[in-house]
């Protein structure tokens, strides 16, 4: 899901609790991670339980962990921790979607109608090019659901859910903009969309495709898509979920969860080192041909940064870095490369809701990429 669904949540909460205590819990190998290491403290100890981040570049790999992996202890952050990288699914579905288009099994100007008929109200008008870019219109399913501080979102944590409840929940409602195309406006809706084209092109779920064109190829050994599975596996830090009860806001852990409410949009766990593997990969070319990586990184509308499940930043020494971010509710995470592939970063935070820490994650990521 998007990670700045955090931020509004961060935004309409004011949370009642003690800051988690925070550790250098690595020790930077050279002088010039120092700097790295304070800043990834400064985030976890203002915004987060707990925090870590991979830098890939010729110095070698460096990673870092700070804060606790469990609220009231003093346990460390997992050095190759697992989490829920969110939205960083997106990218792995736009990338098995446009393997699909270089094989002239699908195409970017193939609508909704031809592929789901009837599934969305003038699907014969919005294109698959329009649900990678988010400029489809069409609704965003997640403020049809309950979401924290509210009790209520508790009550759904075990609960399956398939891709067209969510879907007909968000075209119960109006499309954000007409016609189709003419904005940016994010939406989840549009990825359930996309896993559920991925099966009808494949035959497989878009889970098997993605581990079958993807995971496997690159190794990337500690990434899974969990379906309706509530565990995160390997070793990992817990993450919280902010929740109003009897007049008292408290973190409570929404570690375990069926992240079938999720699906397409946001469902994946991985670590640190399978990311960054994943963004040098993508952005060396190796999973998709040069058209369709240029075709990646083109705005879906004049001026915006995000194309085809793909965003970017420009940092302060000019270089742009391309990846995304993640928001799973008890997780936070961002991956980023650089065009050459000679950096990749990956940040995750268990957030505590106290601040919105984008700001300083933005500062972090800039350093990495340009120090």
């Amino acid at each position: 899901m998007k990670r700045t669904h955090l931020a509004l949540v961060t935004a309409t909460i004011a949370l009642a609790v003690m800051a988690a205590p925070t550790a250098a819990l690595a020790t930077p190998r050279a002088a010039d991670r120092t700097g790295l290491q304070e800043q990834l403290d400064g985030i976890a100890a203002d915004s987060g339980v707990g925090a870590l981040m991979e830098v890939r570049d010729a110095d070698g790999i460096w990673r870092g962990t700070s804060g606790v992996a469990k609220q009231g202890t003093s346990q460390a952050v997992p050095e190759h921790a697992h989490f829920r990288a969110g939205s960083i699914t997106k990218t792995f579905v736009a990338t098995v979607t446009l393997q699909l288009v270089d094989e002239g099994r699908l195409r970017l100007d193939d609508t909704v109608e031809a592929w789901l008929p009837g599934v969305v109200p003038n699907g014969d008008r919005i294109t698959v090019r329009q649900l990678l870019s988010h400029t489809s219109g069409v609704p965003d399913y997640l403020p049809t659901l309950t979401m924290p501080p509210a009790p209520q979102f508790l009550d759904n944590r075990w609960r399956t859910w398939t891709a067209q409840e969510l879907i007909d929940r968000a075209v119960a409602n109006p499309p954000t903009f007409e016609p189709p195309g003419s904005r940016y406006k994010y939406s989840n809706t549009g990825y359930l969309l996309l896993g559920q084209i991925i099966k009808e092109a494949t035959g497989r779920s878009y889970g098997k495709e993605i581990e079958r064109r993807i995971i496997r190829p690159l190794g990337l050994h500690h990434t899974s898509l969990p379906g309706t599975s509530p565990r995160i596996p390997g070793p990992h830090p817990y993450g919280y979920v902010p929740i109003l009860e009897g007049g008292t806001m408290h973190l409570v852990d929404y570690t375990q969860m069926n992240p079938s409410v999720m699906g397409a949009s946001g469902e994946i766990i991985s670590t640190t080192s399978d990311l960054n593997r994943f963004m040098a990969a993508l952005l060396g070319g190796r999973l998709l041909p040069d058209h369709l990586l240029d075709a990646m990184k083109t705005p879906g509308v004049e001026g915006g940064s995000y194309g085809l499940g793909l965003k970017w930043q420009d940092t302060s020494c000019g270089i742009r870095a391309y990846g995304n971010d993640g928001d799973a509710v008890a997780y936070e995470s961002w991956s980023f490369s650089t065009q050459d592939q000679h950096r990749q970063v990956t940040v995750a935070l268990t957030p505590n809701f106290r601040r919105d820490p984008e700001g300083a994650v933005d500062a972090l990521l800039d350093k990495a990429i340009c120090d």
